[in-house]
């Protein structure tokens, strides 16, 4: 069975094929990057406008003309434009990257914590989430720029810093939004008293579960 995985981040391309390899090792991964998407959405100040979602459309196309069978979009802050794809491609199980975890974490409260490193997330994700769940937001501020920078310990720690005030605030739970953000959810469970929900392991169980495959 071919996957397709979609990324708009460097970033995403690791945790997902680690969750892969081990939850789904019989699938075959395509990885499809085009770093400039998050940088072109941040510098243009257009939104999600006809050309970016024209950007997705081209790039599902391919995918879907190599034989995808499945395709898991990785970049959180494309939500208009992925649903787009979903229509055009209707038959085929095509998920956006949170989609399966907004269904997990809603399972577990109604007030959540949404933590986003890119700030372009924050304006589209919260509208994912069913019209009953509060959804309090918070920027882990320069996090993406430490990851990039290699220091991956900063990331973490700053991804950290931007928690407990949502806890405070007294969410149920709290919601990691990119995939490049899931290497800090140890931390962060090993220092707050409520549930941390990722992308990665949520994503990889809708699909299989929407090709009728067995994890």
């Amino acid at each position: 069975m071919r996957i397709a995985l979609i990324h708009a981040l460097s970033h995403s391309v690791e945790p997902i094929n680690r969750v892969m390899a081990e939850q789904w090792p019989d699938a075959t991964v395509m990885n499809l990057l085009d770093d400039s998407l998050s940088a072109d959405l941040a510098r243009s100040g257009k939104g999600l406008d006809a050309v970016m979602h024209q950007r997705f459309m081209d790039l599902s196309d391919y995918v879907v003309g190599t034989g995808a069978q499945g395709i898991l979009f990785t970049c959180s802050a494309f939500g208009p434009c992925i649903e787009a794809v979903q229509a055009k491609y209707s038959k085929l199980p095509i998920f956006k990257p949170n989609e399966a975890m907004i269904v997990q974490i809603e399972r577990q409260a109604h007030d959540i914590g949404l933590i986003a490193s890119f700030a372009g997330t924050l304006e589209t994700m919260p509208r994912e989430f069913s019209p009953e769940t509060k959804v309090r937001t918070a920027l882990a501020a320069e996090a993406l720029e430490a990851l990039n920078a290699g220091d991956v310990a900063a990331h973490d720690r700053l991804v950290l810093e931007a928690a407990p005030g949502l806890q405070r605030e007294g969410v149920g739970a709290i919601a990691l939004a990119q995939f490049s953000m899931a290497r800090a959810a140890p931390l962060l469970r090993e220092h707050l008293q409520v549930p941390v929900f990722t992308t990665p392991d949520s994503a990889v169980k809708g699909l299989q579960a929407a090709l009728g495959v067995k994890g």
